[in-house]
């Protein structure tokens, strides 16, 4: 669970409880975290995510995501939203949960924009066991990387974070894409908070898009992401690699994978993303 502090990325995942409904929070979603004048997906996910957490960390001791499965069914904005959690089955080292996230329209009407089912567990229960090891993807260091600020208009979130695009990956920054679909780069906070396994959540959906380095510009909004957090991350960067292999119809996959400092893989993702429209 995060605790607020100073850190933004602790303000922007505070939760008020509902003294009144054990099931509902409340949260005010700062604009810091938009992207193209909308709420970030993968922002908005570890708050859902947070409100799942600290219901499971009280009935199961269950505290950290494994896995979680999120439909963005509507943008959300800035401003206030609830959230409403159910544990649906609680296990000895697995337990299930659900959450929804909603967000009133412009008649007040209250409309469902998130809804996600989840297992958590405790990672620091897990072994250290490693059988088969991904190998870190290798970049240039941080300094010899590529930084990437504020490259679409309306984006706030690039104030927030710092990432370091792989040269080999950046051409598309200055016109010259290479022709392949992938991205890949450095990740930390701009505070330089530590990582922790909601943040990774919202590092796994914070690479530019696939399938600008394929020559391709444009807006691809998420329609479903599926994150495994395999390991509490070590402090320090994160490395991060995308990819896609299939764009058609009008849709496209981005396979992402998260190394920790310490060369470890502690998180994964799929999502489903509606192609860039010409």
């Amino acid at each position: 669970m995060v605790e607020a502090g100073g850190s933004a990325f602790d303000i922007g995942m505070r939760l008020a409880a509902d003294p009144a409904d054990s099931a509902r929070f409340d949260a005010q979603l700062d604009g810091a975290w938009t992207f193209g004048g909308v709420i970030h997906g993968g922002y908005l996910l570890a708050v859902a995510a947070h409100a799942l957490s600290t219901l499971l960390a009280r009935v199961a001791r269950h505290p950290d995501p494994f896995s979680i499965s999120a439909y963005y069914l509507a943008p959300v904005r800035p401003g206030p939203v609830w959230l409403r959690v159910e544990a649906i089955r609680i296990g000895r080292s697995v337990s299930t949960g659900s959450v929804s996230v909603f967000q009133a329209d412009e008649n007040g009407l209250a409309v469902e924009r998130l809804r996600a089912l989840a297992s958590f567990g405790d990672l620091a229960r897990l072994s250290d066991e490693r059988r088969v090891v991904a190998p870190p993807a290798r970049l240039p260091t941080p300094p010899q990387c590529v930084p990437l600020t504020s490259f679409v208009a309306g984006t706030e979130l690039f104030s927030q974070v710092d990432v370091r695009l792989d040269p080999a990956a950046a051409g598309w920054l200055s016109g010259r894409p290479s022709g392949e679909a992938f991205s890949r780069g450095w990740f930390r906070l701009a505070d330089a908070r530590p990582a922790d396994p909601l943040l990774l959540l919202l590092a796994l959906d914070c690479l530019p898009a696939t399938l600008f380095e394929a020559g391709v510009s444009g807006y691809a909004p998420t329609l479903e992401l599926t994150a495994h957090i395999r390991a509490r991350p070590s402090p320090g960067w994160l490395t991060i690699s995308q990819s896609t292999r299939n764009s058609s119809g009008g849709y496209l996959e981005e396979d992402a994978e998260i190394w920790d400092s310490s060369g470890h893989l502690v998180a994964q993702s799929r999502q489903l993303a509606r192609a860039p429209r010409s």
